[in-house]
């Protein structure tokens, strides 16, 4: 097993490679990786059975075993992401913003890559390929540390990758997993300030805070998603029933699920009972503030704590509020920046809300399941950052680069 400062080594000197590359010969890496995926799907789903049947075992149970689990499906859908990335435009090389100044120089910015990104995540293997073939295709080493839970599916799948790079004059180093789930790895990577870049968390909460409280890495922070939909007083009713049921309960296990519905009184009474029978068809659990409470035929009284919680569970935040302003009020109390939505047929309604509404993402009349990097059209995502530096939402292949100031002249001086 290599160590942490043998795969900042690697990773540095690949990334020497990876930065002159071009656009068709990243491309071809890509399109052979998809491949192989497709190819070596029997691998994938085995060692993701192995990972499984220990998670079981360790009693992890319901959403959060579905993070974990791999299908057919899901494998497919990994391989097209990475097909969908080697569509994509190359940003590295483009150049921003050129004029000439008095004096006759000529300045402009030229992307270039990050160089090499450290990531650490947890339970989802899907990321081992989101995130690989992200930095890879924008011109970024990368080393991937997932979490003990999937140690067998990323191996498998990380033998794939390495497997297509072989097979081009691309460094399999390229893209390096971290085979150490000890918390002393993870710790050792916060800290691996000789060789990264730049470091990028994707899990919970926990994970989050303690890197970016431990890290002497720059951190780009991707967010814990406490997102909420709005239910406005003209709102069509058999539509936000289908946004409601479609952003709790499609995948309840992440980011972008609704955790809080927020109704506006004067068609509380009307339509939640209509939500409260559509969500008991997944066993939804209501967690109801008084005047909801009241409405609906079982609840749980909702505590503060409640209204604060990413519960990524068939759990569900319920409140009544006088009016959009009280909405919008408590949206920026509790939300962590990710994800928000309303329902509403008013003009006017949707625009107050997309103005003051400070998030990530910002719905009318739709899902917060949207907010991910394939259904945005960046074929795969690192993660979505709620910060407010340069990378804000799905992080696709932009969000990974930075620049350099590049300067023409005819000999000038100062």
């Amino acid at each position: 097993m290599e160590t942490l400062n043998q795969l900042g080594l690697n990773a540095k000197k690949a990334s020497r490679k990876l930065a002159q590359a071009s656009a068709q010969e990243k491309n071809q890496a890509l399109l052979i990786m998809s491949q192989l995926i497709v190819e070596h799907q029997k691998d994938i789903l085995t060692a993701n059975q192995q990972d499984l049947a220990a998670a079981e075992s360790n009693g992890i149970k319901g959403t959060m075993l579905d993070r974990l689990t791999l299908n057919e499906e899901r494998v497919i859908a990994m391989a097209e992401g990475i097909k969908q990335v080697a569509g994509l435009p190359d940003p590295i090389g483009t150049v921003h913003s050129m004029r000439t100044l008095d004096n006759g120089l000529t300045i402009g910015r030229q992307s270039v890559p990050l160089g090499v990104i450290g990531i650490i995540y947890e339970s989802r293997p899907n990321v081992t390929t989101d995130a690989g073939v992200l930095c890879f295709k924008s011109g970024n080493a990368v080393i991937l540390r997932g979490g003990k839970e999937a140690i067998h599916t990323n191996k498998a799948i990380i033998t794939i990758l390495q497997k297509a790079l072989s097979q081009t004059d691309f460094p399999q180093q390229s893209i390096q997993l971290v085979e150490d789930t000890s918390r002393a790895s993870s710790t050792g990577l916060m800290t691996l300030t000789e060789y990264l870049d730049v470091l990028i968390p994707r899990g919970g909460a926990g994970l989050i805070k303690a890197v970016v409280e431990n890290a002497t890495v720059p951190v780009i922070e991707t967010g814990v998603g406490n997102c909420h939909v709005y239910i406005d007083k003209d709102a069509q009713l058999e539509m936000a029933k289908d946004i409601i049921v479609n952003a709790k309960c499609s995948r309840p296990s992440v980011c972008n699920a609704a955790e809080t519905l927020l109704i506006h009184e004067d068609v509380a009474a009307a339509f939640l009972p209509e939500i409260e029978t559509a969500l008991s068809e997944y066993n939804v659990e209501l967690r109801a503030d008084e005047k909801a409470g009241t409405i609906l035929s079982k609840s749980i009284p909702a505590t503060e704590e409640d209204w604060e919680t990413e519960f990524l569970d068939y759990i569900l935040a319920v409140k009544v509020v006088s009016d959009l302003e009280e909405a919008v009020e408590h949206i920026d109390r509790y939300s962590t920046g990710h994800s928000e939505a309303i329902v509403t047929d008013d003009y006017a309604s949707s625009q107050q809300f997309l103005h003051e509404v400070d998030s990530a993402a910002v719905y009318i009349n739709a899902s917060t399941r949207f907010t991910d990097g394939f259904e945005f059209g960046f074929g795969a995502e690192i993660g979505i950052s709620t910060q407010k530096i340069h990378a804000r939402g799905p992080m696709g292949l932009p969000e990974l680069t930075s620049y350099k100031t590049i300067v023409y002249g005819n000999g000038q001086i100062r």
